[in-house]
Order: C-alpha cells, then sequence, then structure tokens
C-alpha cells in the first residue's frame, strides 16, 4: 500500500476563530486570457485548491495538481498511470485525451503511453540508441543549421523567430539525427506545423499530418533495416540505432520504432520550438538579465548560459502541463480524493513558480542556482530528449544574442498569442527588429 500523498500546506484560508471559511471562486481558466498569462491563476490555485477538479475544454473532468512538493511526489507515483486505457471514460479512443489520431496510427506503443515493466524494456532499448553522447555529437549540425537560419533574415533587419527560425530549427535537427532524407524534410515540417496549431488548422488536420507521418515512418524503418549493416558504422542514424539496439536478445518491433520516432520527432520539436521562443521573449522582457548573458557571451563564457537555460525552463517553460496520468486506485492527493481511472495532470508551470520551493519565483534570475525545476519532468518519465533540447536552447539563444546583438521585440507584448493547447506553451509568432548585418 501507498501513503495518500501529503498537502504541502492547508488547502484553504481560514475564516474566524481559525475556522475554515466559504471556498472564494476559483479564477477562469483555459480562456484566452489565462494563456496569454496562467500565472497568476496558478498561484490562486496554490494557495487555495493545490489539487482543483476541473473540465477541460475537451469536456474531460480532470485533476490540476499545482503545488511543487504534491507535483514531484504526483510525477513519481506508481498508482498513477501513463496508459490511457486505465482512464474510465475511455476519452482516448474519442481523441480528446493524447495526440489526435495516434490511436488509429497504431502509434500509442511509446513511453509516454505505457508503464512498468513494458517502460522499462522500451525505455532501456531506446536509451541504447538515443544516447547523451550522440546528442552532443550532433553540436556542429545544429550550430550550422542554427547559422543558416539566421542568414535566412539576418540581413533584413526584421524576422518572425516562431515562423523563421524556432520552428524550423528542432525540425530539421531531428529529421537529420533520425535519418530523414533532406528531400523528404519539407514534408515532415509540413506536418509538423499542422500537428502544433492545436485546432487552429482544418477539422481533422492533426489526424491525417499523424497518419501521413506514420506510412512515412513505418517505410523508412522497413527500408533501413533491410540495408543496415552488420556493424554500426561512425555517425549512423538514430532510426538505425533504433533498429540495432536490443537487450538480451530483445529488439524494438518495427511498430515500436515507428512510435518511438514519432514520439520522439513530435514531443522533441515542439518542446524545443517553445523553448527557444519563451526564452527568447523572456530575455527581451528582461533587459537587464539579457544584458548579463549578452556580456558572458562576449567574454566567453559558458557557466552562465547553461544556467540560463534551465531558468528559463522554470521561468516561462515549454511544456505547460505533464502529458496525461491516470489513477490506477482510489487515493488522495492533498486532501482530494481521487477515484480509479481519473486523469491527473501535473501543473508543471504552476509547481516551478511555487514559493514554498523557489525563492522569488516570479523573478527571472539567469544565475540560479538552486533550481530543481520540472520542466523535462521527474521520475522515469523524466524526457529523454532532454540533452538535445539543451544543446539546441542553449545553440540557438547564444547565436541570436551573438550576431544581432540588438535584438529588439517589434509588437505590443500585448498582441502577441499563445496558440491554444492543453500540454505545451508557446507563442504563435514573436517579431523582431535588430540593426541588418552586412554581407
Amino acid at each position: 500500500m501507498h501513503d495518500p500523498i501529503p498537502a504541502a500546506c492547508p488547502a484553504g484560508p481560514a475564516g474566524p476563530a481559525g475556522q475554515a471559511g466559504p471556498a472564494p471562486e476559483p479564477p477562469a481558466l483555459f480562456t484566452w486570457e489565462f494563456a496569454a498569462d496562467p500565472y497568476p491563476a496558478y498561484a490562486w490555485l496554490r494557495e487555495h485548491a493545490p489539487v482543483h477538479r476541473t473540465t477541460l475544454p475537451s469536456g474531460v473532468d480532470a485533476w490540476l495538481v499545482t503545488r511543487y512538493a504534491d507535483a514531484r511526489r504526483a510525477l513519481a507515483d506508481g498508482r498513477l498511470s501513463k496508459n490511457p486505457d486505465t482512464h474510465s471514460g475511455r476519452a482516448h479512443a474519442k481523441g480528446k485525451v493524447g495526440i489526435p489520431g495516434e490511436r488509429n496510427a497504431e502509434l500509442v506503443s511509446h513511453l509516454l503511453n505505457i508503464d512498468p515493466p513494458d517502460h522499462t524494456r522500451l525505455r532501456r532499448l531506446v536509451s541504447k540508441a538515443f544516447t547523451p553522447r550522440r546528442a552532443a555529437a550532433f553540436a556542429p549540425r545544429v550550430q550550422e543549421l542554427t547559422d543558416r537560419l539566421i542568414d535566412g533574415f539576418a540581413a533584413r533587419g526584421s524576422a518572425d523567430l516562431i515562423h523563421e527560425f524556432a520552428f524550423p530549427l528542432p525540425i530539421y535537427a531531428i529529421c537529420d539525427m533520425l535519418g530523414v532524407p533532406a528531400e523528404d524534410q519539407d514534408d515532415f515540417r509540413d506536418w509538423a506545423g499542422m500537428m502544433i496549431r492545436h485546432g487552429g488548422g482544418p477539422r481533422g488536420g492533426v489526424a491525417r499530418s499523424v497518419k501521413k507521418m506514420r506510412g512515412y515512418l513505418a517505410d523508412l524503418i522497413h527500408r533501413k533495416r533491410a540495408e543496415l549493416p552488420a556493424e554500426a558504422r561512425p555517425g549512423e542514424d538514430l532510426i538505425s540505432g533504433l533498429i540495432r539496439a536490443s537487450d538480451h536478445g530483445e529488439h524494438l518491433t518495427e511498430n515500436e520504432a515507428a512510435a518511438m520516432a514519432f514520439i520522439l520527432l513530435f514531443a522533441g520539436f515542439e518542446t524545443t520550438v517553445n523553448l527557444i521562443g519563451n526564452g527568447t521573449y523572456a530575455l527581451l522582457r528582461n533587459p537587464a538579465q539579457r544584458t548579463l548573458l549578452q556580456e558572458s557571451l562576449d567574454r566567453g563564457g559558458s557557466a552562465l548560459l547553461a544556467t540560463a537555460v534551465e531558468e528559463l525552463l522554470r521561468y516561462d517553460g515549454p511544456v505547460e502541463l505533464a502529458t496525461w496520468r491516470f489513477a490506477t486506485e482510489p487515493l488522495t492527493l492533498a486532501g482530494e480524493r481521487i477515484a480509479a481511472g481519473d486523469p491527473v495532470l501535473v501543473v508543471l508551470a504552476a509547481a516551478d513558480r511555487d514559493p514554498a520551493r523557489f525563492d522569488g519565483p516570479d523573478t527571472l534570475d539567469l544565475a540560479r542556482r538552486d533550481n530543481p525545476h520540472l520542466g523535462f519532468g521527474h521520475g522515469i518519465h523524466y524526457c529523454i530528449g532532454a540533452p538535445l533540447a539543451r544543446l539546441e536552447a542553449q545553440t540557438a539563444l547564444a547565436t541570436l544574442l551573438r550576431r544581432l546583438p540588438d535584438l529588439r521585440l517589434a509588437a505590443d507584448p500585448d498582441d502577441l498569442r499563445w496558440r491554444g493547447g492543453l500540454i505545451m506553451r508557446g507563442l504563435r509568432t514573436l517579431p523582431v527588429e535588430f540593426t541588418p548585418e552586412r554581407r
């Protein structure tokens, strides 16, 4: 038996003589105003309703966990399953939980949807191919892609950093790493663009893009398996590494390899788009901190760059809510009774601004050292692509600041719009101006 997850502090305000007073009305969630700045609402929830039941825009009822201590425990609690089939409402079959179309495209057997022992086996196999060393060796290619994209707009003096930089950089990088031929990568860019619109495109567009991507990956994996040499070669692509990975005679099936390639691409690229976009925006809105980083880079230092990316992950990270979890048995979270089958969503954005864990949580401090943020998750589902995301973000931000030192926002912050969607947090556009580079 597991002990209940305790509340980090009392759930509601005290009334007269220490008696609990009437619960105040919760703030409106999931509106356009909320999307622009969810942090005041999350602060309210942390104080008054740290585990809060709400109806999501999809119509699914779920529990939101907002305090750091509760969030960290929940992320590692084995009673909260990642398998959507444990949802009492079976909303996954209706496309309301998870990635639209992934079930119909036979792409559900990836690390975000399974529990031990299947998760343990699959992660061990994938980890043999997708290693931190492989990500580090990819640094020159990430730098090359970064410079090439900046070359495309540097002489113009203006750009939309989402569409011209933050979006294409990770999609081309992960395509290169997976081994997608250059002539096919624009197709992936189109499919990926449809997948992150979160309802902004044609009806059913996400599911169709998922299906097209699944068909392409299945064919590519089949061809690579047939042509795979007996021994690995230096610089071998990731899909070949996934095919080759084995443990005690076990290999990934073609379906498993396709699902893993898909989720590495889907989860990896959108996370990095938002990390670069949100991070750049935060630097532009905090000029003193941006100057500190720029001066450190000018001196050839890298330590502040590393802590800066961690702080940007905490301050306004790319993943607002951790992916879906479902209670496998009745349990208690911060005094709230969760029924078996209920969805539980850990709000990383709220936990990472919890004043019970972080000093000055609403202040951007690029030199912050005590920073155990949850931006990449916690426990057995900690993001396997974190080393690549960190590499891409550090390279992108350092190169932008070096090449475009007077980069400035070219729009009123109130006019910027954030993409709809439940899990990810990212800007639709980020218009900027700068002194054009001379060629």
